[in-house]
């Protein structure tokens, strides 16, 4: 009776261990991909990630929302929230980045694109959601006014660094900067 209730639990195990594969041989590989970024993820401190698509549903592209609050340099006290979303054909394409905030800054326009090199030319399957983190995180420490999307933003850093600090500060405080308004994110 004893090796009758072990061979159950062994088939039972055995039919367990081949459905939970079955639901992973039924994500694409995309799916699977990000799922393996997500928990190998080293979060900063000041870095919060949420999955506002599950990365099980079949039938939505996984969508992640990050938010940035530096803790340093000209950006430090803001939140900014950025929409990464993940595509069929992730990680041979990149996912699309998305600002959610309207700030100021040079690689980041008023519709919320970004420029960063690893998100166009430079991607590569080998980068992951790590790296998209990290080179946001690069943007709010060292903006690059040499591939601009914001053109005045950038020509302002180079002209005068001062006067950028103050117009990203203002901005950060809901302010008006050349005529735009910008949202409030301290």
């Amino acid at each position: 009776m004893l090796k009758l209730r072990q061979l159950q639990k062994k088939k039972q195990e055995e039919l367990a261990n081949a459905s939970s594969l079955q639901t992973t041989n039924l994500l694409p590989a995309s799916r699977i991909r990000l799922q393996r970024d997500l928990e190998t993820l080293d979060l900063p401190p000041f870095v919060d990630l949420q999955i506002i698509n599950q990365i099980d549903q079949m039938n939505e592209l996984p969508l992640i929302q990050l938010k940035i609050s530096p803790d340093e340099n000209m950006y430090k006290d803001g939140h900014f929230l950025f929409n990464i979303e993940f595509g069929d054909n992730y990680p041979i394409e990149a996912p699309k980045v998305k600002c959610l905030n309207r700030i100021y800054h040079p690689n980041i326009n008023l519709n919320g694109n970004v420029c960063l090199n690893i998100l166009r030319e430079d991607w590569s399957p080998a980068l992951d959601l790590q790296s998209i983190v990290i080179g946001l995180l690069f943007l709010f420490l060292e903006p690059n006014p040499k591939d601009p999307l914001n053109k005045a933003a950038a020509q302002q850093l180079i002209v005068n660094k001062g006067l950028f600090i103050q117009k990203v500060r203002s901005a950060m405080e809901g302010g008006f900067v050349d005529n735009e308004m910008f949202d409030y994110v301290l």
